[in-house]
């Protein structure tokens, strides 16, 4: 099964930067989609960046467009996120999510099979 491990969370002033890493293992050769989602505290999951392995094209949720960066280094088998102008509403438990399916929609959470377990962020004012 594939694993995914997140780091690079933490605090950081609005305005701030932060890059999270996500380290995959196991048969990764077979990962499709790789996807950052957070989930802020009383609100539901979002998908914030996912990229598609086989061409590293790439998609981002409208509030984080021109802010943050996904990018993969196949070498390492890790995902990060370059997380630029941070504010206090990116502030969130992010999550590194794989499919190794063909998916319809990205941003879908129900399409992913492999979590990590989360690096909160969070951003103050």
């Amino acid at each position: 099964q594939v694993q995914l491990v997140e780091s690079g969370g933490g605090s950081v002033q609005a305005g701030g930067s932060l890059r999270l890493s996500c380290a995959a293992s196991g048969p990764t050769y077979s990962i499709k989609w790789l996807t950052w989602f957070r989930q802020a505290p009383g609100k539901e999951r979002e998908a914030v960046a996912g990229i598609y392995t086989r061409s590293s094209i790439s998609t981002y949720g409208d509030s984080v467009k021109g802010r943050f960066t996904i990018s993969q280094d196949n070498a390492k088998n890790t995902l990060y996120l370059q997380m630029n102008s941070l504010k206090p509403e990116d502030t969130a438990m992010y999550y590194c999510a794989s499919t190794t399916g063909y998916i319809t929609t990205w941003s879908r959470a129900n399409e992913y099979n492999y979590w990590g377990q989360g690096t909160q962020v969070t951003v103050s004012s």
